[in-house]
């Protein structure tokens, strides 16, 4: 697991982030809200620990703009913000859980780790040889790993579970996308065509007129 960490206290961010390193977590770390942000719109991460008051850009600011823009990473705030009114901001802006500093680091590991299992962030999808991470974004062949984006990770997800059925693009659209965001016919089309490259195999059947049939022999 990837994670992004933002804290400004630079004995702290050591410590975390050694202590998250020995569990086996990899961890960026950053100072400045503004650097994390860029470096969260470059790079996939699979949590974010968010520390408020940080120069630039609070961590306030970072999670609604990122929950805005659809991005539904998973956030933990560590922060000396202890009040009410704060911590029901932050879960108002979409936070996963909020962790009071000082903490001890293994509540903040058994934090990460229910959050791991919550949205089961490692759950693997096998099919025809490969390996299929879907909230990672990660298609797996060999010792060969894919970077997909997140909502071709979600369609094809959608068809591997559909597998052997017909689905429409509305049906797609239906489970993938919420109402208030909803694509296009040709824009399902261009993430099937994506997704089609990835592989040497042809598994999306076109049903004209009805739709696509996820084909795994």
């Amino acid at each position: 697991m990837k994670i992004l960490l933002l804290e400004d206290d630079i004995i702290l961010q050591e410590i975390i982030e050694e202590f998250l390193a020995e569990n086996g977590y990899e961890v960026e770390s950053f100072y400045d809200g503004e650097k994390a942000l860029d470096a969260i719109g470059g790079n996939r991460y699979d949590m974010l620990l968010l520390d408020v008051n940080v120069p630039n850009i609070d961590g306030f600011e970072i999670l609604s703009y990122l929950r805005e823009i659809g991005n539904t990473t998973p956030a933990i705030y560590i922060t000396s913000l202890s009040g009410i009114a704060d911590l029901k901001k932050g879960f108002e802006l979409g936070a996963d859980d909020y962790l009071k500093k000082p903490f001890e680091l293994e509540e903040l590991r058994a934090r990460i780790e229910h959050i791991v299992r919550l949205y089961r962030l490692q759950e693997e999808i096998e099919f025809d040889g490969m390996k299929f991470i879907p909230k990672a974004h990660q298609i797996i062949i060999g010792d060969e790993v894919t970077e997909i984006r997140q909502k071709e990770a979600q369609v094809l997800e959608y068809f591997i579970r559909s597998a052997g059925k017909i689905v429409s693009c509305d049906e797609i659209i239906e489970n993938v996308w919420s109402d208030d965001s909803a694509p296009t016919h040709a824009t399902i089309r261009t993430y099937i065509k994506n997704l089609r490259k990835m592989f040497k195999k042809e598994y999306f059947e076109n049903i004209k007129g009805e739709g696509y049939r996820f084909n795994i022999v």
